[in-house]
């Protein structure tokens, strides 16, 4: 695997979401410091974009989520935007049905969480397959303070990462946890110091750039749709799962650079 760092910038059509390729690696940083990266409506435009674009792109393998500046990484949803929300607004569920995209992506997507995650910044770091936490991170949904709950998927996905008792008791009292409460009861994969965070990211993901694509995207796909039903139909997926790569040209790849003592060249078999 080359170490060679290339970058370019697709256009995502707003100043707010920061885009850049590095390797295979696509870095989505949220850009609003000025008011710690709060979500609004043109913030989510951009991660849209940015996400149709990865989608046509074939040097992306994996995505990696951020905030601007070292105190934040998404401070939740934007309060002035808040006010007038209506049922209808509600309904629609647009970040719910954004952070299932995120969620359901098909490459592996990874946050790394520099400062404060509430509210939406949260779910938004849950929606992911991996989170790191530098060591100044805070963790939080206090949506209750608001009147309103945790309506971008908190209510099930913090449960489904830290079981239902603390999910409860995180939500209901608003309570926020650092980096190291939140490694402790399972919402973060790891933490390092801050500036260590991006790197850290970057690592994770060209590790897991270098295993077969397609086992992959399909174990991910299964680790979350086995979490999803009992453990009889997820067995089920694994099998049907694995008989797919056992008639792949990746596995084959894999199985024979073992046995040869080289590194795996599954880019030969994507194409």
């Amino acid at each position: 695997m080359t170490n060679t760092t290339t970058e370019t910038t697709p256009d995502t059509g707003t100043d707010v979401v920061g885009t850049r390729i590095r390797g295979r690696v696509a870095v989505v940083t949220v850009n609003r410091p000025d008011v710690r990266n709060a979500l609004n409506s043109r913030v989510l435009d951009g991660i849209e974009a940015a996400l149709d674009e990865f989608e046509r792109r074939e040097d992306v393998g994996a995505v990696v989520f951020t905030g601007a500046g070292q105190k934040s990484f998404v401070a939740g949803a934007d309060i002035s935007q808040l006010v007038g929300y209506t049922m209808r607004d509600g309904l629609r569920a647009r970040m719910q049905r954004l952070y299932d995209r995120i969620q359901d992506f098909e490459l592996p997507t990874v946050a790394a969480v520099n400062g404060w995650a509430l509210g939406g910044g949260n779910e938004l770091a849950m929606s992911c397959d991996i989170r790191i936490a530098a060591e100044n991170a805070r963790f939080g949904l206090p949506e209750a303070n608001l009147g309103i709950l945790p309506g971008a998927g908190g209510t099930q996905r913090l449960s489904r990462l830290v079981g239902l008792g603390r999910a409860q008791e995180l939500i209901l009292t608003g309570r926020v946890v650092d980096a190291e409460e939140a490694l402790r009861i399972g919402l973060v994969t790891s933490v390092v110091p801050a500036d260590e965070l991006m790197d850290t990211a970057l690592e994770t993901v060209r590790t897991i750039l270098a295993k077969g694509p397609l086992a992959v995207r399909l174990a991910k796909l299964v680790v979350r749709q086995g979490a999803e039903t009992d453990q009889r139909t997820g067995l089920l997926l694994e099998r049907l799962a694995q008989s797919l790569l056992y008639a792949s040209e990746e596995k084959s790849e894999g199985a024979s650079a073992f046995l040869e003592k080289r590194p795996a060249r599954f880019s030969d078999t994507t194409h």
